[in-house]
């Protein structure tokens, strides 16, 4: 698959601030949390380079074989806690608003188990992981986690 263009060529100081607002907003958040969500969306949206990105990353976290495997059937498996339900709830139903999935449920699962402090930041990161699914599948991008994660490395 060849890539479409390079949005961060195209337009730089946008997608630098992008990317900077990105990881403001992935920090702010408890790691396991934040991979699982960030998996899940891009599992709905088809997005496989962000699916290859953060299941390297969930593993370098710690996160297990057994759990990244699971994601897709949530509900069913045994191995994740309330909260994370709650989280991979409340992912679902914003990633997949066109098809009219209540939000009621769903939120009042997120705030039997986030504040409403987090209950932000977990919404703002379902939107970023959103935005990034379609900046990659619509470009067809493709970043190796080696070179994402060395990039990152080098501007720490």
């Amino acid at each position: 698959m060849t890539a479409r263009l390079d949005p961060f060529a195209a337009a730089p100081a946008l997608m630098r601030e992008w990317h900077r607002s990105s990881l403001a907003i992935d920090s702010s958040l408890d790691r396991t949390v934040a991979e699982l969500v960030k998996i899940r969306a891009s599992q709905i949206n088809g997005c496989a380079n962000c699916i290859n990105l953060h299941t390297t990353f969930a593993r370098d976290s710690g996160e297990t074989e057994q759990r990244i495997y699971l994601l897709s059937a949530w509900r069913e498996a045994p191995c994740y806690s309330d909260r994370e339900r709650a989280a991979l709830g409340w992912t679902e139903a914003l990633t997949r608003l066109s098809e009219g999935h209540a939000l009621d449920d769903a939120y009042d699962t997120l705030k039997a188990h986030f504040t409403e402090e987090e209950q932000v930041k977990l919404t703002l990161l379902i939107n970023i992981i959103n935005g990034w699914n379609r900046i990659a599948v619509g470009f067809r991008g493709w970043a190796d986690p080696a070179a994402v994660k060395a990039t990152a490395k080098a501007a720490a």
